[in-house]
């Protein structure tokens, strides 16, 4: 009875904790902040990546450079001539969500490429996953959707160490323009060279004045080294951090959702590029951060309509100056 007693108790004392500490569930979530601040209207902006891509061209945010769409089985019988100079690139859904249906090639050996797991894919395997993604096989809700081919991130080298066969990218949430938390995230091999936390990626978080590495955590347990490469998560610095956060906060300027995730990848020639922007972002970065929402996001329901025309620069520097020692 008092192992039951104290079980119950501590299932009822859960939420006042979550509570205490700030942490923003999903209810609270949906109802304060994406109902609040995203509407509607402007969910295909985000839902479709290739839509995403052209809009933020035409913002002048960078992102890794276009190769070409697929749009009919037409021109998947078309896609050799339309690779075959190209050795590293990476074939994605624009509707596709949580890192499905995404291939990264990295180099070619003859009639075939290598995977950045080094497994070798065929022309006839990429042919079948085009035709894959045009069937809506991994877009939301299953529609017919759009393949898209982009160029491979080559990711900054001091990078390198910190993920295993896979490109690490940085999460931001942006509320009303303003950052409030962000996180890298991590490949592994229990991910796949994939950098999606519920496929068992590190997600690490980061101090918003420096990009400094502050907690790591894998599916909810907390580390102080990445699994398989063991290097010590605490010497992670995310370079060019500050034009990497103007660059999330100018997504809501390009947008207008007030709350939204932005995905950052660096790469070592072109800087911060956008890779995809979330209208309803998870909340596992309180987890890796070690921290709750809320207290930043409440800061943020205060400000008033002239705080919001403040350019993206300032945005950025007045987040820092409210929530790098929160």
């Amino acid at each position: 009875m008092g192992h039951l007693w104290q079980s119950l108790s501590q299932q009822l004392l859960l939420p006042l904790r979550l509570q205490q500490a700030g942490v923003l569930g999903m209810n609270a979530r949906n109802r304060l902040y994406i109902g609040r601040y995203n509407p509607r209207k402007l969910y295909p902006l985000v839902d479709n990546k290739l839509k995403t891509k052209r809009l933020a061209e035409r913002a002048g945010i960078a992102v890794p450079e276009l190769i070409g769409t697929i749009q009919s089985q037409h021109e998947v019988e078309a896609l050799g001539q339309q690779l075959s100079d190209i050795p590293a690139f990476v074939i994605k859904p624009a509707k596709g969500s949580g890192g499905k249906g995404i291939v990264v090639v990295q180099s070619r050996e003859g009639d075939y490429w290598l995977r950045a797991n080094g497994s070798p894919v065929t022309l006839s395997d990429l042919k079948r996953h085009a035709s894959n993604i045009l069937a809506g096989l991994y877009s939301l809700g299953g529609t017919p959707d759009i393949a898209i081919i982009e160029r491979c991130i080559e990711f900054d080298e001091s990078l390198a160490h910190f993920s295993y066969e896979g490109v690490p990218d940085v999460r931001v949430i942006v509320c009303r323009g303003y950052p409030v938390m962000a996180m890298t995230r991590l490949a592994t091999r229990a991910s796949d060279g994939k950098a999606n936390l519920h496929q068992g990626a590190v997600g690490v978080g980061l101090s918003l004045a420096n990009g400094q590495a502050l907690h790591g955590v894998q599916d909810g347990i907390r580390l102080t080294q990445h699994p398989d490469t063991e290097v010590t998560l605490s010497e992670l610095v995310i370079p060019q951090w500050q034009p990497l956060l103007v660059l999330a906060a100018r997504c809501y300027d390009m947008t207008g959702l007030g709350y939204l995730g932005a995905d950052i990848v660096i790469d070592r020639q072109h800087g911060p590029l956008l890779l995809e922007l979330n209208a309803r972002p998870g909340l596992a970065i309180q987890l890796a951060n070690g921290a709750g929402l809320l207290p930043r996001l409440r800061v943020i329901d205060r400000l008033s309509p002239a705080d919001l025309r403040r350019s993206a620069e300032v945005r950025v520097m007045l987040s820092q100056q409210w929530f790098a020692g929160v």
